[in-house]
């Protein structure tokens, strides 16, 4: 859901901070020596900032300037005024929305700790600032709680103060910025026609409005640096005021300024934006959200510790201890995993290979075994056909089955039984269990052929059995991959979360857009004009968000002239609050993922 990367922003919040502070540092110098160096450090100071000035920064692919169409597609070239004029009206924007969406981030993160429980104010002021503030937040806990036993009370309070003075700075900060947004893109909306035909000769009334707008923005921020006392919680004692320059005494009324007086103008504009970076991020880091290694610094500490526990132990039984024990351990492992992926990849898989390929070759050798069979059934039944034909005294013909010349060796057997020694010797006795050992064999041949059968049948099946942990595993770790590489938990991705989080976005506009409503029917214009500008603030990252998978929809042209409807100030409520209701039930990428096709 965020609109640019944590980097940049961070490698930006270094830039500036460098910047004021070797400005500061200029100046401080200039005053230790005569006018002659002054003048001289003066000008160098001067070079390196007009040098620091970024005229030409990358356009984020965000919330477009509510320009008409016709801007973008003219074949025209474009002036070399027009362009910095787009330009530096660009920069505006999204200066404004990047500084907007890192005092949002912070604040939000103090929001969300002060509704927390008096407990969990606590749990955050001892474990999730630092050793420092363990150390002392544990110390006056026990001072406390020894002098008058309330120190939980006293605690809480302090930390319910400490989260509130946040809060009502980034407050602060917010409304004021999104103020100064939603003014200046309501003024680009007034005059995007003029913006578009003649850019040089819109310009300079564009710049006096604009002059009135930072004037405005620092009468508003520009006190924050006094609650800067010493009995604040907020580290660290010093700050500077935030002072734009003034719009220099030019000819405002001519019908087109110079080439020299645009570029004054711009190069003031830019030089206003790098002072109002340079106060944000110095107030935003001082009462910024804690790091992610401040937060859950005692999780680490005990991460560090395990790791040097387990490096540790892992050196005395390397070779630098003359032990071989991670030798043995290794070639353990490998002997382990070769034999894994013996048994459960390469013998399974042959084993289905053999099974599809030699299909043949199996089916001779079954038939080869039925062969078998039918050799001791035919033996058989010669037999029993001698043995009745000799008890019987007559022929019998070649058609007689085996069950009914059975039945007759089995009434001469048991006749036989009566007299067991005798008939032995003399009899037809051993005759009759050489018959019986007979049919007992093809008994056996016939089961062991059945059973034969079976298991060649369900061979696959066994390979397919045996390579399911092989399977299993693979799929862990494709399943792993897959979600490492596709990073749905930002609004920009495929998965479900992405979804919802788009989801969330609509809704957060919706509400803006009543609000903001809701504030003009009350007759609260500054809250109004707050409001708006985080409407413009939200849209900016719905733009973000939506922007790659409506493309791949092929639904971004549609979309995209929704978010930007959504964003003019001259359309009816009722009329954008149709647009989201549409947005949420028509367009794919922002349908919940049950409803998805």
């Amino acid at each position: 859901m965020e609109a640019t990367p944590d980097g940049n922003e961070s490698s930006r919040d270094v830039k500036t901070l460098f910047s004021f502070y070797s400005n500061y540092l200029w100046n401080r110098l200039t005053t230790l020596f005569p006018s002659s160096p002054s003048n001289f450090l003066e000008k160098i100071s001067n070079l390196s900032l007009q040098t620091a000035l970024p005229i030409s920064a990358k356009r984020r692919t965000g919330l477009p300037l509510p320009l008409p169409s016709a801007s973008f597609s003219s074949t025209t070239p474009m002036t070399p005024e027009a362009s910095r004029v787009y330009e530096v009206l660009n920069d505006i924007m999204d200066r404004s929305i990047l500084n907007l969406h890192k005092i949002q981030n912070n604040l939000q993160f103090w929001q969300s700790r002060a509704e927390g429980s008096n407990a969990r104010k606590v749990y955050f002021m001892i474990f999730e600032r630092g050793p420092r503030a363990f150390f002392n937040g544990t110390v006056q806990l026990m001072r406390e709680s020894v002098a008058d036993g309330s120190a939980m009370q006293h605690f809480s309070h302090s930390a319910s103060s400490y989260i509130s003075e946040r809060i009502a700075v980034l407050s602060t900060l917010r409304c004021s910025l999104a103020a100064f947004l939603a003014e200046f893109y309501m003024e680009v909306d007034k005059c995007g026609e003029e913006l578009v035909t003649d850019p040089a000769k819109s310009f300079p009334s564009l710049t006096v409005t604009l002059n009135g707008l930072f004037s405005k923005l620092e009468a508003s921020i520009g006190h924050l640096h006094a609650l800067r006392q010493s009995n604040s919680s907020v580290d660290g004692t010093y700050s500077f005021p935030l002072l734009f320059e003034k719009l220099p005494e030019i000819n405002q009324e001519a019908s087109q300024w110079t080439d020299c007086e645009i570029s004054d103008a711009i190069n003031l504009i830019y030089r206003n934006l790098q002072e109002l970076d340079s106060y944000l991020a110095l107030m935003v880091a001082k009462h910024k959200k804690p790091t992610k290694v401040t937060r859950y610094w005692i999780r680490y500490t005990c991460g560090a510790v395990g790791l040097s526990v387990c490096s540790f132990w892992l050196l005395r039984h390397s070779r630098l201890m003359g032990s071989s024990d991670i030798d043995n351990w290794i070639r353990e492992a490998r002997e382990s995993t070769v034999s894994f992926f013996n048994d459960h990849v390469e013998q399974p898989l042959l084993s289905i290979r053999d099974d599809l390929l030699d299909t043949f070759k199996k089916r001779q050798k079954g038939v080869m075994d039925t062969e078998e069979v039918q050799l001791t059934s035919n033996s058989l039944h010669r037999m029993l056909l001698a043995f009745s034909e000799q008890t019987k005294g007559e022929k019998l013909p070649e058609n007689a089955s085996d069950q009914e010349m059975l039945e007759i060796v089995m009434a001469r057997y048991e006749k036989e039984l009566m007299h067991p020694i005798q008939n032995l010797l003399h009899g037809e006795l051993a005759h009759a269990l050489l018959i019986q050992v007979q049919k007992l064999k093809l008994d056996i041949e016939m089961a062991m052929l059945e059973l034969d059968q079976i298991l060649r049948a369900n061979e696959i099946n066994f390979a397919i059995l045996a390579a399911l942990p092989a399977f299993f595993l693979s799929l862990g770790l494709i399943v792993a991959v897959r979600a490492w590489f596709r990073q749905d938990t930002r609004a920009e991705g495929r998965g479900r979360i992405a979804r919802i989080q788009r989801r969330l976005l609509i809704v957060e506009v919706e509400k803006t857009i009543m609000q903001y409503q809701t504030y003009v029917d009350q007759g609260l214009e500054n809250d109004a004009q707050c409001m708006f500008g985080m409407l413009i603030y939200c849209l900016d990252r719905l733009y973000s968000a939506v922007r790659g998978q409506a493309k791949t929809t092929g639904e971004w042209q549609c979309l995209k002239q929704d978010i930007i409807d959504l964003g003019k100030p001259g359309l009816q409520t009722a009329y954008k609050l149709i647009v989201t209701a549409r947005m949420e039930r028509v367009y794919d990428c922002l349908l919940p993922s049950l409803k998805r096709q």
